[in-house]
């Protein structure tokens, strides 16, 4: 057996013959199983359908309420839960009917009067099968969270925190309300490169993430947007929230120094921040877009600052009147007003 394997550390015995059973729990308890049992196949069932049941179980043909077979069914039945290997316990010798069983979702059988020494092998078979399963499980996971996670910092990628965009501007086109996007750039960052390496750099990437995701709200989503950018998608808020989101997101980049295998490195960071509100509702592209320029303008400056975008439309409307007003001044310089 797996000492660390907690889960498969556990079997449950479904068995009415008070005699059976104590002699199954005792086997099965010197081997070093925690037991839960069962006394019948309706009760087996309402174990195997708790949250953290056992995965191993051992269950007898014959029993009341519900055959082992049809216990077997009701299992496989269960959704989102982990597997559970059973092995029926039956009289039973013929072949149609070992068959049946199987086929009703049992893994194995042993014929009673049952070998020890077998039914414990058996056992280990199962234990395998689990292990191997779990193992999968746990690979399959981490390719999914690769997929959508930057590997340095542990964020949402970039098409990860893009699509969030996307989902929260069509939630936005159905149910209305606002959303901000907040660009995170972190400062000077190539001269830590350049200075410290780029472990030190990785180092700095790690913790400045970090600090990022400790000032948003849990429902927002932060994201790596590529190099030492970051990109936070903040629903349900306004523009002076999202500014005092970058604000907050800011200060908390800004101080303290980072330690690193190279020294305290203190960096900091320029955030753009715009928002999507019912007035002016605004894809994904044009939020960045805006935002980007934000962010240009707290480079402009001097960094280390926030900058929330004005509505297009606003802006749109400004560069307008400054092009009449440099019209009319080429009019009046032409005709000599």
């Amino acid at each position: 057996m797996t000492d660390g394997a907690n889960s498969l550390n556990r079997i449950l015995i479904a068995e009415d013959d008070p005699i059976s059973r104590r002699l199954l729990q005792a086997f099965l308890t010197k081997w070093g199983y925690q037991v839960e049992v069962a006394v019948d196949g309706s009760e087996a069932v309402a174990k195997l359908e708790q949250p953290g049941a056992p995965q191993l179980a051992v269950l007898d043909w014959m029993m009341p309420g519900l055959e082992g077979p049809e216990v077997c069914r009701r299992v496989r039945q269960i959704a989102d839960r982990p597997y559970t290997y059973i092995l029926l316990l039956t009289a039973r010798g013929q072949k149609d009917d070992l068959l049946r069983g199987l086929e009703a979702g049992a893994d194995d059988y042993l014929t009673k009067p049952f070998d020890s020494q077998e039914l414990r092998a058996r056992l280990n078979v199962g234990e395998r099968i689990l292990d191997l399963q779990r193992n999968l499980i746990q690979a399959r996971e981490e390719l999914r969270f690769r997929a959508c996670h930057d590997v340095l910092t542990g964020l949402a990628n970039r098409g990860s925190v893009l699509d969030m965009a996307n989902r929260e501007y069509s939630r936005q086109s159905r149910e209305g309300g606002s959303f901000g996007l907040i660009i995170i750039d972190l400062d000077h960052f190539k001269s830590v490169n350049d200075t410290h390496g780029h472990l030190c750099g990785d180092e700095v990437l790690h913790e400045a993430a970090r600090r990022l995701l400790a000032s948003v709200r849990n429902y927002d989503t932060v994201g790596r947007y590529g190099g030492e950018e970051f990109l936070v998608i903040a629903p349900a808020t306004d523009g002076p929230g999202t500014l005092a989101l970058a604000e907050r997101i800011r200060q908390a980049i800004d101080d303290p120094a980072i330690p690193t295998e190279a020294g305290p490195v203190h960096i900091t960071a320029s955030c753009g921040a715009a928002v999507s509100d019912c007035e002016h509702a605004l894809k994904p592209d044009d939020l960045l877009r805006i935002a980007d320029e934000a962010l240009y303008r707290a480079k402009g400056r001097g960094r280390n600052c926030s900058e929330l975008a004005g509505p297009p439309q606003a802006a749109s409307a400004a560069t307008n009147v400054e092009e009449r007003v440099a019209k009319l001044s080429v009019t009046r310089r032409t005709f000599g007003g």
